[in-house]
C-alpha cells in the first residue's frame, strides 16, 4: 500500500479528514511519469498508438484509481487533484 492510498484509507475510516489529505498531498513529492509529456503533433500521435503508460504506485494513479473504483467522490477527487497539482507546479518551479 502506497502513501496515497493510506492517505486515502484513512479519510474513508473518518481518521483524517478531506482537508488533512489535502495537505499532505500538497507537502509530498510526487513521482514524475515513466514517460515525457509529447511535444509535437507526431509525438501525440505516436503515442496514441502505444500501449497506456504502465501503473506507479505511489503517483496519482492511485488517486485516479480510487476515483474510478468509487472510493472519492467527484468533489473529493477535484480537492485532491488539485492538491497534488499545487505540488507539482510548485516542484517545477523550483527546478
Amino acid at each position: 500500500m502506497s502513501e496515497v492510498t493510506e492517505l486515502i484509507a484513512a479519510m474513508r475510516a473518518g481518521t483524517m479528514s478531506l482537508d488533512q489529505v489535502a495537505a499532505r498531498f500538497r507537502e509530498r513529492t510526487w513521482p514524475e511519469p515513466a514517460r515525457p509529456d509529447p511535444q509535437t503533433e507526431s509525438e501525440i500521435a505516436a503515442r496514441a498508438m502505444d500501449d497506456p503508460d504502465p501503473y506507479i504506485s505511489g503517483s496519482f494513479d492511485d488517486v485516479l484509481l480510487a476515483y474510478d473504483k468509487g472510493e472519492l467522490t467527484p468533489a473529493e477527487y477535484e480537492v485532491l487533484a488539485n492538491a497534488a497539482a499545487d505540488s507539482i507546479n510548485a516542484d517545477r518551479a523550483d527546478q
